[in-house]
């Protein structure tokens, strides 16, 4: 199960903070951020633009990423979903800023930052401008599902069970974000 030191952290009312070493190199990491083919292994397909200021879209299918299918209470992921969002900033291979939701009602932003340690990569991704603690715990569990996904993938294993672990880690983030 999740350890407490696994689980991201609440830095203030509108920013989440995840930190976690992903077992492979700077640059195979970068290429699963950069890569839209590779992103949607874990997280979604979209290609990047070129220039940050610049619109994208993300396509989620949930669904294809361990070929679990959603429960009822997130029957509306059985479909791709597609969202826009904007390159905010990127430094490859160690830095990546985009908005989340963009055009939405509370556009937010994710930044993930790599840093290279020996044969494995710390990844801290922060989540802020989040609009309230149901959004916080929305993307604390989302994100930890899908960097399990992630971790699991470099290390050269199936990921398995992305909503059983969705749900399980969000139980988790009830009682840990405030």
């Amino acid at each position: 199960m999740t350890t407490k030191q696994s689980l991201g952290t609440q830095v203030d009312s509108t920013t989440l903070r995840m930190e976690r070493v992903l077992p492979a190199p700077i640059e195979r990491v970068w290429a699963y951020l950069a890569d839209s083919d590779k992103r949607a292994t874990w997280l979604a397909g979209g290609a990047l633009p070129r220039a940050p200021g610049e619109l994208f879209e993300l396509r989620f299918d949930h669904t294809g990423l361990t070929g679990e299918v959603a429960p009822d209470r997130f029957a509306d992921c059985r479909e791709p979903i597609l969202q826009k969002s904007r390159l905010l900033r990127v430094e490859p291979p160690r830095l990546l800023a985009i908005s989340w939701n963009e055009g939405g009602a509370t556009p937010s932003e994710v930044t993930f930052e790599l840093t290279p340690q020996g044969d494995t990569t710390r990844l801290v991704l922060t989540h802020s401008r989040l609009a309230n603690r149901k959004g916080m715990l929305s993307v604390a569990s989302g994100w930890h599902a899908h960097v399990d996904v992630l971790i699991e993938t470099l290390a050269g294993g199936k990921p398995q069970g992305f909503w059983t672990n969705l749900v399980a880690i969000g139980q988790e983030y009830e009682t840990h974000i405030h």
